[in-house]
Parts: structure tokens; C-alpha cells; sequence
């Protein structure tokens, strides 16, 4: 295990926008920001310095604890955009895969390594913090990668699977080949093959100690690694650390989030979505009107949710013995049918409390 909390770095309000079609307001994102920082995050990724004021007005309309990042590619004028900006933290990336050197920036090894280094020396002169993000990492040779990350002075060197193309198995086998302190590395999964949170636990396991994470999964193409997601996993699985952030607030905050951007999830999205803690099945509600640990893989109370059952259409006989002997009646056979033959006969289901109330005046 990790030897601290894993750092969560937000990038929502970017990779958001990344999106065909997509854009925020300033005052959207100020929202998301503030509530980001409610939930706890360690950093929040604004924008884009170079391509707008935004990012700067962003910056100059709240005041909060989290850091306030912008990206920058490995030029000046990105990293003079960032600090004009008023971001708390630079973000350097460039391209360290063969094929993405090549195809975008047209430069050797190298060419590469001096145009970063000067960069992120030029980024540690503004005296703000320094992050480096290597854009296609995980298709990079790690022998290049760790050269590079030793000629750098940065707080996190982000390690990204650009095009989501790996899995854990090849991100252990990855980070096993690379000599760099595992403490100095963040990672950055896309969704496309629907593992990027599971990329992220095992790089945690791994001791990298930054994750970048976003509300609902929210961000390019597939999108990347949920933030609820993420923290519910480390927090039920105790498998890696988790991070120190309040996880009673997770649920609330995430969901302001999607408010403030006018987002939303799917009803079945994993912790968020708000099919996840309901339940009509007549077996599943029979079953948690006694223990709800018997089909829930943890108490979403925890997180600030909350569970319904719902009874209907699809109760038995079980669930409606259970619901007598909630209100103190003697569930009868005679009694149990007449209860299952009501709820059977709504045109919807209904929640517990109503289903009593059927169950009372039986």
C-alpha cells in the first residue's frame, strides 16, 4: 500500500468541455469548483489558459483551499498564459510515445527532452508548482520515460493513457518496468475499454500517489476515471489507501457538481445514478427490509445517499409477510395473499413507507 492518501486531482470543468458540443459557463464552473473543494479534492484542473480569459476569471472568483490548475503545452507562451491566468499550479504536457513525438511535435528524443526540461524550468521560475503529464505515458518506453522524469524538477510527473487503450494488467506490468519513485507519479485513464477506474486502484497499489479523477466520469471520448467511483472502491475494498477527503459528502457534492455544469448520468451510472439504491425485485426487497447487506455492496448512507425499496407488481409473499410484521400485524397466510394481490394491483410500485400504509389498513 501507499504510504499516504492518494492526491485527487479534478478535470471535470476540462475534459468536460473536450466533448463535441460541450462548453461551460465562468459562473458553472465557479460553482463546480466550490463544490469540488466542499467534497475535498486536492486539486481542481480549470482550463486551457492559452485559449481563453476564463480560466483567469475562474481563478479570480473564488477563494478556495483546493489548488487551481491550468494545463500548458511545452511553449512560453502557454506557460506565461497560466501564470497571467492566476492558476495555483502549471501543468506541462507534451507528447512521449514514439508515435504521438513524432506524428505531433516532429521531434527526436532528444529534441523532446530539452524542449520539456526548458519548459518546466521556465514553469519552477514563476514560483508556482510545477506538474509534468506525459500524454500517451503508457505507450512510452519506460527506459525514455524514466530518463526524462530524472531530468525534470516537478511536484507530480502524470503518467496518461491517452487513448485508453490499457489495462490493469499492462498498467502493473507498466509501472513494475519504471524505475521513477512511484510517490513522484500521477496517472490519467481514459474509459474506453470501461476500466479506468480499476486502472486507477492498480497504479494506488502501486504507490503512484496522484490520481486525476472527474464527477460521473465526465470527459473525452469514453470519459475518464469516476471520482466517485474511485473513492467508493477504495473506501469498501480497503485494498489500497484511501483518499483524505470526507467520503459522507461524496454523493451530495458530486451531485452539485452535475448541477452546476447542467450534467447528468445515466440512472444505472455506478453511485450516482438513481437506479443504483433501488430495488422492487420481491426476493432483493424481502431480503433488506432485514439486512439491505445482503444485495447492496455497501451502505450508501456512508456517502451520502440514501436506499428505496419499492413494492408492487414484483413483491411476494415474502416481502409482504415482512411488511405486516412491520406495522405489528400477524402475517396470516390469508393476510400475506391479501397484501401481495394489493401491491400486485398498482399501476406502480411504491416506496416502504407507502407500502406500509397498504400493509395498516389491510
Amino acid at each position: 500500500m501507499a504510504a499516504a492518501e492518494p492526491v485527487l486531482l479534478d478535470v471535470t470543468c476540462r475534459e468536460g468541455e473536450q466533448r463535441p458540443g460541450a462548453s461551460y459557463t465562468t459562473g458553472q464552473k465557479v460553482a463546480a469548483v466550490r463544490a469540488l473543494d466542499d467534497l475535498g479534492v486536492d486539486y481542481v484542473q480549470v482550463g486551457f489558459p492559452i485559449a481563453g480569459e476564463q480560466t483567469g476569471e475562474v481563478c479570480d472568483a473564488v477563494d478556495v483551499e483546493t489548488k487551481l490548475t491550468g494545463i500548458a503545452r511545452a511553449v512560453p507562451k502557454d506557460v506565461e498564459a497560466a501564470v497571467d491566468a492566476g492558476v495555483d499550479v502549471i501543468d506541462v504536457f507534451a507528447p512521449t510515445s514514439e508515435r504521438q513525438r513524432t506524428e505531433l511535435l516532429g521531434k527526436d528524443e532528444d529534441e523532446l527532452r530539452s524542449l520539456v526540461g526548458e519548459t518546466v524550468d521556465a514553469a519552477t521560475e514563476t514560483g508556482l508548482e510545477v506538474h509534468f503529464t506525459a500524454m500517451d505515458g503508457f505507450r512510452t518506453d519506460p527506459a525514455f520515460l524514466d530518463g526524462l522524469f530524472d531530468s525534470i524538477d516537478a511536484t507530480y510527473l502524470t503518467i496518461a493513457d491517452t487513448v485508453g487503450s490499457k489495462t490493469p494488467f499492462e498498467v502493473s506490468s507498466f509501472l513494475h518496468d519504471l524505475d521513477t519513485d512511484p510517490t513522484r507519479l500521477g496517472v490519467h485513464f481514459h474509459d474506453d475499454l470501461g476500466v479506468a477506474t480499476a486502472n486507477a486502484l492498480t497504479a494506488v497499489a502501486h504507490d503512484v500517489q496522484k490520481v486525476d479523477v472527474s464527477v460521473g466520469g465526465i470527459g473525452e471520448r469514453a470519459g475518464n476515471v469516476p471520482v466517485e467511483e474511485f473513492v467508493v472502491a477504495a473506501e469498501t475494498s480497503r485494498a489500497v489507501n484511501r483518499p483524505a477527503l470526507d467520503p459522507s459528502t461524496l454523493i451530495p457534492r458530486a451531485n452539485d457538481v452535475l448541477t452546476a455544469l447542467g450534467e447528468s448520468v445515466p440512472a444505472e451510472k455506478s453511485v450516482l445514478g438513481s437506479d443504483v439504491f433501488s430495488h422492487e425485485s420481491g426476493l432483493h426487497t424481502a431480503a433488506m427490509l432485514d439486512d439491505p447487506a445482503t444485495f447492496e455492496p455497501f451502505d450508501p448512507a456512508a456517502f451520502g445517499g440514501s436506499r428505496t425499496l419499492y413494492f408492487g407488481p414484483q413483491s411476494g409473499t415474502g416481502a409482504a409477510r415482512r411488511l405486516l410484521e412491520r406495522v405489528g400485524d400477524d402475517p396470516d397466510e390469508t393476510k400475506v395473499a391479501a397484501l401481495v394481490e394489493t401491491l400486485r394491483s398498482l399501476d406502480e410500485p411504491v416506496p416502504t413507507d407507502e407500502a406500509l400504509d397498504i400493509a395498516r389498513r389491510l
